[in-house]
């Protein structure tokens, strides 16, 4: 009885040290990230790959309000709490000399050039710091049951009569909704005045830092093309009642509930919700949507599109093994045809791999409109600017804008001149 004893004790003791062995092998990657369904649907693929390789994908869900603020006291803090985050163009530059490069993650060869041009993304030695996410860029929704491909407006000033007459047939309550208060700016402000040739710095579209400085780093809010932004936006709030009176402090979630109520006829959203929008559990609309390239303004003729990258980076502060481990993971989704083809189709993100395009295209109406409209268009905007000040001036601009949409119309002019100084003194601190 001793001797099994023994051995039952030494037997328990190998199980032991072979479990203790196992688990110390275990390896893990913490993703820091904000839920939204073109991450979702990317962490997807991290934990397929994790499945496969024995790797555990834990997640750290993070709020949207506080993402920046949080990551950027987790970086200049050296902490290594996040082995691989979510990072935007937005505040590429803000970042970029806290994160590990990526030139030697080989299947960043195949992400958008345009998007991952070094003025975006690259650090101070001209490394890339990103591993692209997918494509994320806004279009003009509009429902299809309401209004014929013939019928979207191709002018501001259509989107005006359009509305309208939706409105006064009782087909909605609104002719557009959009997103307008800060870090909404996109989904009314940026696009229109884009539509017009005007943009928050001058020169206009230029994101070269270089050259903004040369220029003084010199608002645009007084320009005319500034000021008929406004004006429209005013008059399309109190004087045509096209939007809803508190669309100035909206932020997208309530813009894209109310188009999903069934409330509007109009909306600009990034691509990803397409999938959101057509969900007949989430949407009243599901199946009755369709897009457009953006109305245009009186000051421009041409259309265009703007096209950014939602990313994945790496913590320059991370242990060395654990920056291997995720760049092998980073490689392997940019390498994922079928997981990134799940990605398009549930939410309307182009996917980070560029080469799988043309395949969907073939198969997907909507693949394809965003192809002619926006990925392949010789036209474009950068969504953002690249420099470190970039979310000051961003916050001076759509006060200043905010404050002249909701004071009196006669006062426009003279709110845009005196907030002007502001923004370009955001730029140069």
């Amino acid at each position: 009885m001793q001797g099994l004893a023994r051995w039952l004790m030494a037997a328990a003791a190998a199980l032991v040290a072979v479990t203790g062995s196992a688990a110390a092998q275990v390896k893990e990657l913490r993703i820091g990230y904000q839920p939204s369904p073109i991450q979702d649907a990317s962490i997807a693929m991290f934990e397929a790959w994790g499945a496969k390789n024995g790797v555990k994908i834990v997640k750290v869900p993070n709020s949207y309000g506080v993402y920046v603020e949080k990551m950027t006291a987790s970086l200049t803090s050296n902490a290594d709490q996040y082995d691989v985050i979510w990072h935007n163009d937005d505040w590429g530059q803000t970042w970029a000399h806290l994160l590990e490069p990526m030139d030697d993650v080989e299947a960043n060869k195949f992400g958008s050039k345009w998007s991952m041009s070094p003025i975006v993304f690259a650090n101070a030695q001209g490394q890339n710091t990103v591993v692209p996410m997918g494509q994320t860029f806004s279009v003009f929704f509009y429902r299809s049951d309401l209004v014929k491909p013939e019928e979207v407006p191709k002018t501001l000033e259509e989107l005006v009569t359009v509305s309208k007459k939706l409105q006064a047939d009782g087909k909605v309550k609104f002719g557009y909704v959009g997103g307008m208060s800060m870090n909404h700016s996109w989904f009314s402000w940026f696009w229109s005045m884009w539509a017009n040739n005007c943009d928050v710095l001058l020169p206009a579209y230029e994101r070269d830092n270089k050259k903004l400085a040369e220029a003084g780093w010199k608002s645009s809010l007084t320009d005319p093309c500034m000021q008929k932004t406004v004006e429209y936006w005013w008059d399309a709030i109190n004087t045509h009642k096209i939007v809803p009176r508190g669309m100035p402090a909206y932020d997208r979630n309530e813009a894209n509930a109310i188009f999903m109520a069934g409330d509007a006829a109009f909306t600009v959203a990034d691509t990803l919700w397409w999938g959101t929008f057509n969900d007949p559990n989430k949407s009243k609309v599901a199946g009755k949507i369709a897009a457009a390239r953006f109305p245009l303004g009186p000051d421009r003729k041409k259309p265009f599109g703007w096209d950014d990258i939602w990313g994945w980076a790496i913590p320059k502060s991370i242990p060395e093994e654990r920056k291997k481990l995720a760049k092998q993971m980073l490689n392997a989704m940019m390498l994922d045809e079928e997981g990134q083809t799940k990605l398009f189709k549930s939410t309307g993100a182009p996917p980070p791999n560029t080469t799988f395009w043309p395949k969907i295209a073939e198969q997907d109406p909507f693949m394809k409109l965003l192809k002619e409209a926006v990925l392949d268009s010789p036209d474009k905007v950068r969504g953002a600017y690249y420099f470190p000040q970039w979310p000051a001036v961003h916050k001076a601009f759509n006060d200043a804008v905010t404050k002249a949409v909701t004071g009196k119309r006669e006062d426009i002019a003279k709110v845009l001149a005196e907030n002007a100084p502001l923004v370009s003194k955001a730029a140069q601190q």
